[in-house]
């Protein structure tokens, strides 16, 4: 194994001791720190949910900006620089990494859910339906992307135009210049990045060994306990490591085209089988209706708590705001992976390929096996609503006990599951090696192997210490700080773009 080359090590060290902490005391504590999660999740949700909305919808409006603008020429590299990747390879290893798991283990249960217990409407009725395919879209499509956008060409701007190196603080050189990026400033702001990676991946291992535990109890009668998901968990974190070891050109770009086939080949069995003009129609219907009330529902606040009264609970603090904040900490990993695979691209085609080309997967998706999954409640024997109120990520498996070849397609499933973590996590291994090396573009593979292990125990302490509850309240703990160093990365971009520079 050759020589780690180069370590950057306050920031590798104030990382893993921050981490060793929470782990400690979550072990020491597990009640308490739950404790302490639920009342920051309380906190952030009543307290700052404007700033995340006001964020998120700022990002949507610069990207699009920047896109028909005539900066939307530039190269992110040299004027004869070919992009590394095809478009075909880059969108597939793009989309792997920004969403994959949330796809897998959200794809039924969130309409499910809104459609059970309506924001606004009457639950399990169509108008709810129709609601919940909308709300759906508007989580999963251009706001997360514009986040992971506004970080990525920040990113990719600095390192490949003007030669810095691949770090969050580099994002920020015209505006604390090179003493600022290089000084204790710089290393906290690539240490706080570390950190979001860190607990943001963890959030999604967390949910999805939940989801590839309820998989397996469904499928075979294994036990849906805990001690089964940190068994995966363990078993994925030694895959993800091998993976992020072999590099991005064999297998995370292997991994991540072999996904883009089993996704495509599962989304058009349960078109062919499934309700075809139903999901026909509600993929139309509602991507109308996403675009025609994005707006509003970019600023919607329930400020005079109708919705809260109509659901029994802060619906848009544990929907809409939670999404925000947990796009938010996977945003410098995503940002920094889609930037570490973009060079050669224009800022055009870059905002093009990471705004549209998902959205529109995102909401296919949706409407063919959220669809499918409404079409059952409402018209079919139901069953579903059912499976997913005793247990969240089963649902996806209770659609396709309705269909043909359920055995295969529950299996195939569970791999595509499997492949999305590896995927997730090797991205995310490879890009905090890249922070904690200074940015390297081809960190040591003794620096992933150390994270790969990191980020698979949080993702078991996180769900010792509370499931689903502790993944949530964790996100908004460490996205906070993040989210301002995203809003400042906007004002540094127009700045420099703005000289020229």
């Amino acid at each position: 194994m050759k020589r780690v080359s180069k370590v950057d090590k306050p920031i590798l060290w104030s990382s893993l001791i921050i981490s060793a902490a929470f782990v400690v005391a979550t072990l020491v504590t597990p009640s308490g720190v739950s404790k302490v999660f639920n009342e920051i999740f309380s906190f952030f949700t009543k307290n700052l949910g404007w700033a995340y909305m006001l964020t998120a919808a700022m990002c949507v409006a610069f990207c699009i900006g920047l896109a028909v603008s005539k900066y939307g020429n530039i190269k992110l590299g040299k004027d004869d620089e070919e992009p590394e990747h095809s478009r075909g390879s880059w969108f597939a290893m793009l989309f792997a990494a920004g969403m994959g798991i949330g796809l897998v283990f959200w794809g039924v249960a969130e309409p499910i859910m809104h459609f059970n217990y309506s924001p606004f409407a009457d639950s399990k009725t169509p108008e709810a339906a129709r609601i919940a395919m909308r709300t759906v879209l508007f989580h999963w499509g251009l706001h997360p992307w514009a986040m992971y956008a506004v970080v990525a060409l920040a990113l990719a701007y600095f390192q490949f135009c003007k030669g810095l190196p691949g770090l969050i603080s580099s994002t920020l050189y015209p505006l604390i210049g090179e003493k600022g990026i290089r000084g204790p400033i710089g290393k906290i702001i690539d240490a706080i990045a570390v950190i979001v990676t860190l607990f943001g991946v963890a959030t999604s291992l967390g949910l999805g060994a939940q989801q590839l535990t309820s998989g397996m109890n469904f499928e075979y009668g294994l036990p849906n306990t805990t001690t089964v998901a940190v068994v995966l968990i363990a078993i994925i974190t030694v895959l993800f490591i091998i993976s992020a070891v072999t590099g991005i050109d064999k297998g995370i770009k292997f991994l991540s085209n072999t996904n883009m086939v089993i996704a495509f080949l599962l989304m058009l069995f349960l078109l062919i089988v499934g309700p075809t003009r139903y999901i026909l129609n509600i993929f139309s219907e509602s991507m109308g209706d996403y675009l025609q009330n994005i707006v509003s529902m970019s600023f919607f606040m329930d400020t005079h708590g109708t919705v809260a009264k109509h659901t029994g609970f802060d619906w848009i603090g544990s929907w809409t705001v939670f999404y925000w904040a947990w796009w938010i900490t996977w945003a410098p990993f995503v940002g920094s992976f889609i930037a570490r695979i973009s060079k050669g691209r224009t800022i055009r085609e870059f905002m093009v390929g990471i705004l549209v080309a998902p959205t529109l997967l995102s909401a296919i998706w949706f409407s063919i096996v959220g669809g499918s999954a409404l079409n059952i409640e409402l018209f079919g024997s139901g069953g579903i609503g059912a499976a997913v109120d005793k247990d969240v990520p089963s649902g996806i498996f209770a659609l396709l006990s309705h269909f043909p070849l359920s055995s295969l397609t529950v299996v195939l499933t569970m791999i595509l599951l499997a492949i999305f973590f590896i995927t997730s996590a090797d991205s995310a291994t490879f890009v905090i090696g890249m922070f904690t090396s200074g940015g390297e573009l081809n960190p040591d593979n003794r620096l992933k192997i150390v994270w790969g292990v990191v980020e698979g125990s949080l993702a078991a302490i996180l769900l010792v210490a509370g499931g689903l509850s502790a993944v949530q309240t964790v996100s908004f703990m460490f996205s906070f700080p993040f989210m301002i160093i995203m809003i400042l990365m906007v004002v540094s971009l127009v700045k420099a773009m703005g000289k020229g520079s």
